[in-house]
């Protein structure tokens, strides 16, 4: 466990169970409507340490053409987002570790570029909902590991990981979710020279070094309480999630490729887990996934750790054949 994972470890610890009610968040939440929520036990929200935009969300996001880029190892993991008609966009790990949400809008379609290191979950979500379009920040809340990300127009608190509201105006309403996948840097280029990838934020952080140094090999997610996977699945191992099925990412790398339930999940390696070394690209090479339906058309998934995807999913279909 990394030196900052220990300091934030301690620094929650600090603070006592008792002030995970909404009586004490309401000075820091005032237009939050706590009287409306799917939670049903507060103590599941915990600090993660920063307080509310403490890990600022990028926006107004600026772009370089991929051939111009120098700072980013070939192995680096990138997010990328490819949309009928528009050129495709890349958002390095190495800038979403330290900021976790990027607010985009592409060819009129306005984009929440999501990822949370604790669960290694990376979706790209529409943000437009109900005929308005939300913008998103950090919420420097936890629950079951997740980031929980809030709207700035209603305050209203969602779980990244199913992209879902669970506290306030917006209780129950499910974001959409657009097709984008976790790649490796010379993946992306390769294939979309004149593509864009994000620009360096003018943010003062160490971008390309891994604040969480070893996690992805520990044996208990960073304050997590809940159940393990069943099956014997360590709770860091990585899973591909389809809806509410998830292979095990050490089965797809195994067969190269499966073919079942409509979808065809292959892996290819090259691609750096941005959560082994101290730097991105130091990490162990954990391969790229790609999904796609039976027309060959990109499905949204994720690439989860096997906890998070048994937190939020827990009767789930596990396709460990």
């Amino acid at each position: 466990m990394s030196r900052l994972i220990a300091f934030l470890a301690a620094l929650v610890v600090a603070v006592p169970l008792a002030h995970a009610n909404p009586s004490f968040w309401r000075s820091e939440w005032p237009q939050t409507d706590f009287s409306r929520t799917t939670i049903k036990d507060w103590s599941e929200i915990r600090s993660g340490g920063p307080p509310k935009d403490g890990i600022p969300a990028i926006d107004a996001p600026k772009f370089l053409r991929a051939r111009s880029e120098t700072r980013i190892k070939g192995n680096e993991p990138v997010m990328t987002l490819e949309l009928d008609g528009q050129t495709p966009r890349a958002y390095p790990i190495r800038y979403l570790m330290w900021h976790e949400i990027v607010n985009d809008q592409i060819g009129g379609i306005p984009v929440a570029v999501t990822y949370c290191p604790l669960c290694n979950s990376a979706m790209t979500f529409d943000r437009r909902v109900k005929g308005r379009v939300l913008s998103f920040g950090v919420s420097g809340k936890l629950r079951m590991s997740d980031m929980v990300m809030y709207d700035r127009e209603t305050e209203s608190w969602w779980q990244q990981a199913v992209g879902r509201g669970i506290v306030g105006q917006m209780t129950g309403v499910e974001l959409r979710m657009l097709p984008s996948w976790m790649e490796s840097w010379d993946q992306f280029r390769s294939r979309n020279p004149e593509g864009l990838v994000l620009a360096e934020p003018a943010f003062n952080r160490a971008y390309g070094r891994n604040p969480y140094q070893g996690y992805d090999s520990s044996r208990r997610p960073f304050l997590y309480e809940g159940e393990d996977p069943p099956h014997s699945i360590p709770p860091l191992e990585r899973v591909v999630r389809v809806g509410d099925r998830a292979w095990p990412l050490t089965r797809i790398r195994r067969e190269g490729a499966v073919s079942e339930g409509g979808v065809r999940i292959s892996w290819e390696a090259g691609q750096a887990s941005a959560l082994d070394a101290g730097t991105i690209a130091g990490g162990r090479d954990v391969g790229t996934v790609r999904v796609r339906d039976a027309q060959g058309r990109n499905v949204p998934h994720d690439v989860m750790f096997a906890f998070a995807f048994h937190a939020f999913w827990p009767q789930g279909k596990w396709m460990i054949r």
